[in-house]
Order: structure tokens, then sequence, then C-alpha cells
């Protein structure tokens, strides 16, 4: 299943800013499916005491002996802003919701608010100035969970309790029911100020409860433990009906006005880091303080940057740049930042500043594309008509053997091309090809190269305007930002293709369509299915696989840096993925993958790889970049921004979840003299000549 709860608390997680430079859409790393179901214990110290209440036993609207003098609230609103855009994305129909608190007070992430107790509200937002409101119309009688929140001991009915919330809508009706469930425990715009150091726990903020009768009680403090709903709560008598709970109040006040005005809180660590009204110097240390304390893979080996040799280096670089006003300087000075990490979420968007650097430094083309073979040749795939390396007589097929004066493997090793850093190899040595044809404007370079049935020769070529011999090779070259995100065709009588272009789009569209084509492949009794999630640099996890297996798959756990503790700690139980409602199958499935496939598509693509029956094909495995990078997003001056990611992904003995090694090939073709001038998509090819077998 997909859950509205869990894409929300990390909604920012698939957002990358990684690579703008590069020309790439937008990356961005997944959001995990919900967590595992924690252990719940009636005890107020875990939690609270459960007294259901249901349509049939819920108390009438004036118990007997209750006081129904004096006001109370029916409704709730306010305002709120944002600084991350990224909803404005992801969803297209936002609301308001009164949600259950009951899976906080109880400690269970997993608790499924029912649709029964669900009242959702009016909502509207201003894109521009990143700000919105809110109504929410209170019925007259609640539908929550009952709970006693009173420590003393004693069975009492308890309270309803409440937090004003922002609940879009991902699939389906406007409720969060079926593929679209939730929880009882918001964190992102909500009511509730939550502390994501330590589990989420609420810190502040605004509560609406109900109380059958006026002899119920409520918490009036946090208590010595500094939690919510523990047995050490002081708590205070609370009138009959509606009140709303200031949290912020020492002790807790209670609110009886008949329109509660309430705030939807931005988490801090989910907002925008802007430290671009700072110095280069200030801002510059302000992140690397942060970077050096919560960069995500700190203690794993080959990953973690040498912290303090970098700062060595780059900060008297940055203090200069400053001195002189060289924002030139200072961009350079935060790319070799970035490229001191071995990790493909990195990234540097240095406005226009960076992209003129950029720009000018790869502007030129010597007129041929390259390819590295898996024997190590580097073959010539593509020759521009009239340029440079025609005019030489360069040929596809030819294999070059030196460039630049070096041998062509020392040549390639030195290239450092602009879409760096990487997480693995082989996206490396890939983009290594194909920037190493490319110049500033006019230089000159010498290759050494051979045909065909040729010889060996040599020629000097002058670096041109030309982009021909770059689109050629990236496996972007396909992608159409105006398109849809999800794209499908029935290709025979047998067979059907979807190609899922994008997660970072209309959420709601992707679930729609991906699903639309399972149906009419359904409808048209297509017996083959062909996932192609090439070049789809990512965005959100929507566990699309869940249509096609009826088994939970599990993922990997997110963990961050904790500031209490000085350790990683993890955010929530183990992720998975789940089934969705409704189920389809084909005889036989494949996916096909290929390194440019990044963060929420690997985890989009491992879900797939491990439904039963699927043949994963690819000459490489996805790009292995896996992390969350919302609360690591940087704004400086000049208009650069830059990212790191924070959260990281394990599995249960510890070790790293998809980092630096990918969705593997179950079928690996090879790259090689064939395949790469073949001027057929080998990829295609090959799965038509195993679905026919």
């Amino acid at each position: 299943m997909v859950f509205k709860r869990t894409l929300l608390a990390l909604l920012l997680a698939l957002m990358i800013t990684a690579c703008s430079l590069t020309g790439k859409p937008p990356a961005s790393t997944p959001l995990p499916a919900a967590e595992t179901p924690a252990a719940a214990s009636p005890t107020l110290s875990q939690g609270a005491q459960e007294q259901p209440v249901s349509t049939a036993d819920a108390p009438s609207p004036a118990p007997s002996g209750a006081s129904t003098a004096g006001q109370q609230p029916v409704e709730v609103k306010g305002n709120f802003s944002f600084t991350n855009e990224i909803i404005l994305r992801y969803y297209i129909e936002h609301a308001a919701s009164l949600t259950d608190m009951y899976g906080f007070v109880i400690r269970d992430k997993e608790w499924e608010i029912p649709v029964s107790s669900q009242n959702l509200g009016f909502m509207k937002i201003d894109p521009e100035k990143k700000t919105g409101i809110f109504e929410i119309q209170l019925p007259a009688q609640p539908e929550g969970q009952q709970v006693d929140v009173n420590p003393d001991g004693n069975d009492e009915p308890g309270v309803q309790i409440f937090a004003a919330d922002y609940l879009p809508n991902l699939t389906g009706s406007p409720y969060a029911e079926g593929d679209d469930i939730s929880r009882g425990w918001p964190s992102y715009l909500a009511s509730v100020k939550t502390d994501s150091e330590n589990k989420d726990e609420v810190t502040g903020g605004k509560l609406i409860i109900w109380s059958p009768d006026e002899n119920q009680f409520f918490p009036s403090g946090f208590g010595a433990d500094g939690l919510l709903f523990t047995d050490d709560d002081p708590v205070m008598p609370v009138p009959y009906g509606y009140s709303a709970v200031n949290l912020d109040a020492d002790p807790f006040q209670i609110i009886r006005e008949t329109s509660v005005e309430m705030t939807l809180f931005e988490p801090a660590d989910a907002a925008i880091k802007d430290f671009s009204d700072l110095s280069y110097q200030e801002s510059f240390d302000q992140m690397f303080a942060i970077a050096r304390n919560e960069y995500a893979f700190n203690g794993i080996e080959g990953k973690q940057p040498d912290w303090d040799a970098l700062y060595d280096e780059l900060a008297p670089r940055v203090k200069e740049a400053g001195e002189k006003k060289d924002a030139e300087g200072f961009f350079l000075a935060l790319r070799d930042f970035t490229l001191a990490f071995k990790d493909g979420h990195v990234g540097l968007n240095g406005g226009d500043v960076g992209q003129e650097i950029i720009s000018e430094s790869f502007s030129g083309g010597y007129g041929f594309a390259a390819r590295l073979l898996d024997d190590g040749r580097v073959m010539v795939v593509y020759v521009v008509e009239g340029g440079p390396a025609a005019v030489a007589g360069m040929l596809p097929g030819g294999v070059i053997s030196q460039f630049a004066g070096k041998p062509v493997k020392e040549a390639l090793a030195a290239v450092k091309p602009p879409t760096a850093p990487f997480s693995m190899e082989s996206s490396l040595q890939f983009e290594q090809a194909r920037y190493l044809p490319r110049a500033p404007l006019g230089t000159k370079t010498q290759v050494t190269f051979t045909n065909p049935q040729g010889s060996q020769q040599s020629a000097e070529l002058s670096a041109i305007d030309e982009q021909e011999s770059l689109q050629v090779t990236s496996p972007y070259r396909n992608y159409d930002p105006n398109g849809l995100p999800v794209e499908y065709v029935v290709a025979s009588s047998s067979i059907g293709y979807i190609r899922i272009n994008s997660n970072y789009d209309d959420l709601n569209l992707i679930v729609r369509l991906y699903q639309r084509a399972l149906e009419k492949f359904t409808e048209n009794e297509i017996e083959i299915l062909i996932i192609d999630m090439r070049a789809n640099s990512g965005g959100a996890n929507l566990g699309l696989a869940g249509y096609l297996t009826d088994q939970e798959i599990p993922l990997g756990r997110l963990e961050y840096y904790s500031e209490k503790t000085g350790k990683f700690e993890a955010e929530r139980p183990q992720d998975r993925m789940r089934p969705y409602d409704k189920q389809y199958s084909f005889s036989k499935m494949f996916l096909l993958i290929d390194h440019a496939c990044a963060s929420a598509c690997e985890l989009e693509s491992y879900s797939f790889s491990q439904v039963p029956g699927m043949v994963v094909v690819g000459e490489t495995p996805t790009s292995g970049t896996e992390a969350e990078v919302s609360r690591g997003q940087f704004e400086f001056p000049e208009g650069i921004s830059l990212q790191i990611p924070t959260g990281r992904f394990v599995l249960p003995d510890g070790s790293i979840f998809l980092e630096g090694q990918g969705v593997q090939p179950t079928e690996l073709l090879p790259v090689n003299e064939e395949t790469v001038l073949s001027g057929q998509d080998p990829l295609i090819q090959r799965v038509l000549q195993m679905a026919t077998q």
C-alpha cells in the first residue's frame, strides 16, 4: 500500500537538487514505506488505555450531569507557511484534516485512522508566497478513538484527541482509506510541534479535545520526562464538549472560544537552511558544521570525507573569495566540497555563476561521442557530420588509444564531469567517457585512434560549438520534461510496455496512469509486461510493485544523526512495500534499469525486482544513490544552493541498503562493440528474445 501519513512525514525525502548543473531532470530520494507496528502497551507509560467508541455506543450530546453552560469551539482555522515547495509538485488535491492523535497517544505509528473519525476541511495554498489558510468545521458528535490519559489507574471514559493537519489526497476518494490510509501521528504542517531528534515526540502547539462529561482529565504539562501522555503527567479537569489545548502555555491552557486559531508548523529540520544573507565564510562554516555531524554516511568506510583536511583545504579559499568578493571562487570551493564525496545525492546548484563556469568549461565538443566497453576499450559510437572528428577521418567503431598526449585510460581518470559526484564507479566511468571529448571552445587536443579495419592515426582536433555529440549518449536523451510521468502502450497482442519517466511529479497522476496501464493490459489479455525504469531520476517511492504481488517486501530502516545521543538513531522501524488492494498478474514480467535510475527510482525498482517471476534486465546496476535529503538543503549567497543526504537506510544487520550497490540485473547485458553500435535499444531487443522463448 501507499501511505499518506508516511509520505507526509518524509515528504521532502524525495527531493534532489543534486546535479542540477547537468541539465538532468531533478532527481530525488525516496520516501520509504510505512514503518513496522510498534509494540503498543495498554499502560500509560507507553501510551494510554484504549476506550473504543462506536457509533452505537457513543455518549449522547448532553449526558446526565454534564454542564452545557458557556461556549465551546465549533471551528478551527488558521494559516501556515513553508519554505520547501515540494508539496506543490507532489500534491494537487490539498485539504486540512481534524486528525485523531490516538496513534501518538499509544506510540504506534502504524495505527490507521478510521474513515468514520475523519473530518476534512478547506485549504488554500498561495504557491507564490508559500503560505496557506485552512478551516475545519467541528462535527456535532466526533467519532475519534476515546482514550483515558489520566495516569491515576482508574478506568475512565477518557477524551478524544485531535490535531489540525495537512492531509492531501494521493489516490482514490478524498478520505484516507484503502490504498491511501493515514496515521494518527502528524508531524508535517500540523498544529502540534514535534521533535525529530526524539522520535517525533510532541513538544508544543495546540490540540482539540472532546470530553463526554465534566469528569474527565487531561495533562496540564509534560511532566518531568518532558513527554506527553506518560505516567508523570500532571492533569487537570476538562469541561464537557470541545476544548482547544495550548501546549505552549505552562500549565497547558484550555481554550473555549467558538473559533480557534491554529498554526500548522513546518518542522525546523524540513525547512530550507537559508544562509543566503550571510557572508561567504559564515554560510560555509554553518553548512560545514551541520554536514560534518549529520552527513548520512559518517562512519561508513569509503563514504565519509576527511572532515578536518577538507575544511583546512577549503576554508582559506572561501575566506579569500569573501575578501575579494569573488563569486566564482566561492562556487569553485563549494564545487570541490561536493567532489570530496562518493555520493550521488551530494550536489550543487551554482546559480548563474556556476552555470556560466560549467557552460564555458564544457561548451565545446570535438565532434564525436565515446563509450567505455566492458573490455576496457574506449570506442567511438557517434561522429558529428562535418565536425572536427569527421574531418580528421574518425569513424564510428574507432578505438581511442591516446587523448591529449596521455593513454586514454589516464585521460579518462582525469575527467571531472559536471554531473559528479557519483555513488558507484559504473556511473562515474560512463560520464567520464561522455565528457572526455568536451572542452572550452577553441581548445585543441591531439587524439590517437584506430578505425575499423584501419591503421592507427593521430589528429589535432579543435573544440567547436556543438552539443549533438554530448546528447547522443545522454541517458536522458528521450526524457521529455513536458510529457506525462507514466507512458504505456499495448505493443503487440501479447506485450504491454510501461515507461515510468519520473516519480518527481503529481503523485496522484503517476498512480492513476500506472494502474490504468495495468487495467488496459488486463482488458487486452496481455501476457508479457515490460516496465522501463531507465532514466527515472527519482522522487517519491510509491511502491507500485504492490499491484503485482500480495506479499509485503521488506526495505531499509531510516536513520538520522541525533544531537541528543551523538549517534545515528532509527527514525522508524524497518520500512516495507505493501500490496495494493487491486492486484494484476502476467505470465512474464521484465524490468529495465540503468545507472541513471536513482534514489526513489531505486526503491521502486528494488520492490519490482522482488516480485516473484520478475526478470531484471540492464547493462549496469541502478545508480546506487539511496539516502534521504530533506534535512540537508542549504541556500548560499549568489543564488547558490547545495544538498547533502542526512538520512540513511539500513538493513536489520546494520548494513547499508542500496547505497553504493544499486539494484542488480538478473540478466546482465554486455557493453561491447555489437551493443553500442547496433543503433537499437539492446535491452528491448534482449527482452523480446526472452519473451518469445
